[in-house]
C-alpha cells in the first residue's frame, strides 16, 4: 500500500553474522578457556569420593547456619544429596554445579570491575543502564541461539548463557554498593590518606 522501502534487516544481520564468523580463532580460544576452567571443576568433583562430597557440603550448611540452628535444613539437604546419588544422576548434578560455578566466577570477574566503572563514571553508567535492562529481560535462552551458533555444541554455550544473564545483577550491586557509601564515610578514609584504588 504504501511506497516505503523496506529496510533489508535481514541482509544486514547476515552479513554481522559472516562478519562474526571470521574470528573462529577467537572463539575457538574462549571456548577452549572456558572449557578449561569447566574440566577443572569437574576434575575436583569426579576426584572426590561421594560421601566426603557430600560431608563437605553438610559441614559447610552446618557452619554458614551455625547460628541459627535449623537442623531441618541439614536433613533435607542429606536427603536430597543421598536421593540423587541413589537414583543415579550425581555427574549430572556435579556437571549442573560446574556449570553454575563456572557461570559465577566469569559473571564475579567481569561484573565487578564494571560495576566499579559504573560507579566511578556517570557517563558510562548512563551508557551501560539500558544494556543491563536488555541482557535482563530476555530469557536466558534466548542467549543459547548465538552462542550454539560461535561456541559449539556443549557446556561452553550453556555457559555464556548463564553469564550474560547473571552479569547484571553483578554489576548493578557493585555499583550500588559502592554509590550508597556515605560521604562521612569517604571523608574520613580520604583524611586517613586512602587513594581511589
Amino acid at each position: 500500500m504504501n511506497n516505503i522501502p523496506q529496510l533489508p534487516v535481514s541482509s544486514w544481520i547476515d552479513k554481522f553474522v559472516d562478519w562474526l564468523a571470521g574470528f573462529e580463532g577467537f572463539f575457538n580460544g574462549v571456548t577452549n578457556f572456558i572449557g578449561g576452567i569447566i574440566s577443572g571443576f569437574q576434575w575436583v568433583f569426579d576426584v572426590l569420593p561421594i560421601w566426603l562430597f557430600m560431608l563437605l557440603v553438610l559441614g559447610a550448611t552446618y557452619w554458614l547456619n551455625r547460628n541459627t540452628k535449623h537442623w531441618t535444613l541439614l536433613i533435607f539437604e542429606a536427603i536430597g544429596l543421598l536421593y540423587i546419588w541413589n537414583q543415579g544422576f550425581w555427574r549430572d548434578m556435579t556437571q549442573t554445579l560446574t556449570l553454575v560455578l563456572t557461570s559465577s566466577l566469569i559473571a564475579l570477574v567481569i561484573g565487578v570491575p564494571l560495576g566499579i566503572w559504573m560507579a566511578k563514571s556517570r557517563v558510562f553508567a548512563v551508557i551501560n543502564k539500558p544494556i543491563l535492562d536488555f541482557m535482563q529481560t530476555m530469557p536466558a535462552f534466548a542467549y543459547l541461539i548465538p552462542a550454539v551458533a560461535f561456541f559449539g555444541i556443549g557446556m561452553v554455550p550453556g555457559v555464556i548463557a548463564s553469564v550474560i544473564f547473571a552479569m547484571p545483577p553483578t554489576v548493578r550491586m557493585t555499583n550500588l554498593g559502592i554509590r550508597q557509601v556515605p560521604n562521612d564515610l569517604i571523608e574520613a578514609a580520604d583524611s586517613y590518606g586512602s587513594t581511589g584504588w
